[in-house]
């Protein structure tokens, strides 16, 4: 399926290779009515975009995840990630042609991983609301990180089905501290663990898929909720599937609704983390002042903190975080008026250049561009991206619908015209130096090369075998 997209180009390319820090490329828009493998209708086809992004340098692979589906958690949608192509100017890094190849759902048990909340609120079951993906290097299956739980899980590949549950350590459940009753579906009750809907946001693996990392995206409720800035990174063991390591990160804030949205491994202990706001351009977000930015950190040093209450007055060491490596917001594109999106949650290394530089893709969730009442009715929202502020000036259609719409801002009636469009993707292309990515070791297979090696070495052992018979 070959969508048509948006292209915008710098002016700034192959200025020189030994950059301080990664430089904007291009950048695509992708319609917000694109449907995926299941069709095009927004609960089951429409794709909702870059919850994540993953480049699987062993396949040539680019996955993009989306999350628990447009109701907000209230509607029924069986989740799923999508696995896209991109063409990509060698010299430049410049990309184009954004290609949907494959959609894969997600099961457990035989049952989908369903967007619809807990429900009774104490049971996880299958409520799933995907957040990160890698591939696991070792197995070639996606590891998925989930919000409700907070939740990880291996997922075949093929199939879509789990074949492996990560342990949640006990402090990240979502609780109250007294009876030691969860509520995975809403705060209400809770005064320990996660947040709702601020749960595992960002996964990163290690390049020998010996470990993955999942980051919370912010602080707990018990160790600053909404005020907090410190949040969790938890290492798990990818063999055993249990937490070996948690880590203090520092956010840049609290407030604005301030978070962390994607992890990405550039070796076994250096990361880089995309931190982001909830202003700019998107379906009921303030405009003004989006704030999105990628900073690198580093582990080494820092204190295992599984048993450390962070807003206690422990001592402990946090994770080292360097100064901001990209401003999301420094490069903006035509076709969104110039303005920012809210939701840029995706972040991925990609290829390698022709000059030894690599391409570096950053995207957005754009909420499936549908809202819901409070009866749980869902809309479509139209922006006019030459508008001031765009939110503002949209137009709501019930859902498909191009006719019965209304103002979003006093639900008068309004007609929808050609100068509105739902709310597009967007990727980014930035290219980033070797001195940009000291350090980086792309993910390596490296029990597969063995298992290939020990195939070999079997079939010569039964064949000396079959000859001394």
């Amino acid at each position: 399926m070959r969508l048509t997209s948006t292209l915008f180009c710098s002016g700034m390319l192959l200025a020189n290779a030994a950059i301080a820090t990664p430089v904007f490329v291009n950048g695509l828009t992708i319609s917000g009515a694109t449907g995926d493998s299941f069709g095009t209708s927004v609960n089951d086809g429409r794709v909702g975009f870059f919850s994540d992004i993953y480049y699987d340098p062993n396949r040539n692979e680019w996955w993009g995840l989306s999350d628990r589906g447009p109701g907000g958690g209230s509607l029924n949608y069986e989740t799923r990630v999508q696995r896209f192509s991109l063409d990509i100017d060698s010299q430049t890094g410049a990309i184009s042609n954004f290609t949907l190849l494959q959609t894969l759902k997600f099961s457990k048990s035989g049952a989908a991983l369903n967007g619809i909340a807990p429900n009774p609120t104490g049971t996880l079951g299958n409520a799933f609301d995907p957040e990160g993906v890698v591939v696991n290097p070792r197995s070639g299956n996606l590891l998925v990180s989930d919000e409700y739980g907070p939740s990880l899980y291996e997922i075949d590949r093929n199939t879509g089905a789990v074949v492996k549950t990560y342990a949640t350590p006990a402090n990240l459940v979502p609780r109250n501290s007294v009876s030691g009753t969860a509520n995975y579906a809403a705060d209400t009750g809770n005064d320990a663990g996660k947040r709702t809907n601020r749960g595992f946001e960002g996964l990163a693996i290690s390049p020998d898929g010996k470990y993955a990392y999942a980051i919370l995206q912010s602080a707990m409720l018990d160790e600053g909720a909404g005020s907090g800035k410190i949040n969790r990174i938890v290492k798990f063991d990818t063999e055993t599937g249990a937490a070996v390591a948690q880590y203090a990160y520092e956010m840049k804030r609290s407030g604005q609704g301030q978070g962390v949205s994607a992890l990405v491994a550039i070796n076994d202990h250096e990361f880089f983390v995309l931190e982001r706001n909830n202003r700019g351009v998107g379906v009921g977000a303030d405009l003004a002042t989006a704030d999105k930015e990628v900073y690198k950190i580093d582990l080494a040093g820092a204190t295992d903190v599984s048993n450390i209450d962070l807003d206690s007055g422990a001592s402990y060491t946090k994770v080292s975080k360097s100064a901001q490596i990209i401003d999301l917001d420094a490069n903006t594109l035509a076709a969104l008026g110039n303005k920012s999106p809210e939701k840029w949650e995706g972040l991925a290394i990609g290829p390698k250049l022709a000059d030894g530089s690599y391409l570096m893709l950053a995207g957005t969730d754009n909420d499936y561009s549908v809202t819901q009442n409070g009866s749980g009715q869902q809309f479509d929202v139209y922006f006019r991206f030459s508008d001031t502020d765009p939110y503002a000036g949209s137009i709501q259609c019930p859902l498909g619908e191009t006719s019965g719409c209304a103002w979003t801002s006093n639900g008068s009636a309004a007609s929808l015209t050609d100068e509105y469009s739902l709310l597009p993707g967007v990727l980014h292309a930035y290219k980033a130096s070797a001195a940009d990515l000291a350090g980086y070791v792309a993910p390596v297979p490296l029990p597969a090369a063995f298992w290939m090696f020990g195939s070999v070495l079997l079939g010569w052992v039964a064949y000396r075998g079959k000859g001394r018979d």
